[in-house]
């Protein structure tokens, strides 16, 4: 099985391709979209008061793969768990990836040219999803209490190396 192309292929923002449609199955134009990678949203408890909420926020219009989003969370749930406590948190990823990406898989090495149609019809098979983001759009909320914000911060740093955009660190 081939390894995923690096995210550079895909940070560019494009037309969104998402029309999937089971009542009018002839219009909806995307034919079986792989599951995301990210299913947890929100952990913590969201239910608990927090004096303190935190924001990253992008600062490109840019494409983010379900897999970037899932890494994210996942470096910041153990961060924060590390410098804050497992519950004095809580946080919600606010972006999810409904854009599908496609891909047309060029064969490589003998007897490659047998099966393979080069660019002719080349719109590609969904390989994945992403989500579209703008300038300025919320990607990630953080709720901890005032004397736990030196920890959310740097847990947010640690976070937004693994997201393929520039971001800041914003204080509610």
């Amino acid at each position: 099985m081939a390894s995923l192309r690096p995210a550079k292929c895909y940070r560019r923002v494009e037309k969104p391709y998402t029309r999937q449609s089971q009542r009018k199955p002839r219009k909806g134009y995307v034919k079986g979209v792989p599951d995301p990678k990210i299913h947890k949203f929100e952990v913590g408890d969201p239910k608990k008061k927090f004096t303190l909420k935190l924001y990253l926020i992008s600062n490109d219009a840019v494409q983010i793969r379900h897999n970037a989003l899932e890494a994210s969370r996942i470096s910041l749930n153990k961060a924060l768990t590390k410098h804050i406590g497992k519950d004095a948190f809580f946080m919600k990823i606010l972006v999810y990836p409904h854009h599908v990406l496609r891909e047309n898989p060029l064969a490589t090495g003998a007897g490659a040219d047998r099966f393979q149609t080069g660019m002719r019809k080349a719109f590609g098979k969904p390989i994945g999803t992403a989500a579209q983001v703008r300038v300025g759009q919320k990607l990630i909320e953080v709720r901890v209490n005032k004397e736990k914000e030196a920890g959310a911060k740097k847990a947010l740093k640690i976070t937004g190396s693994k997201l393929p955009v520039t971001y800041r660190i914003v204080l509610e």
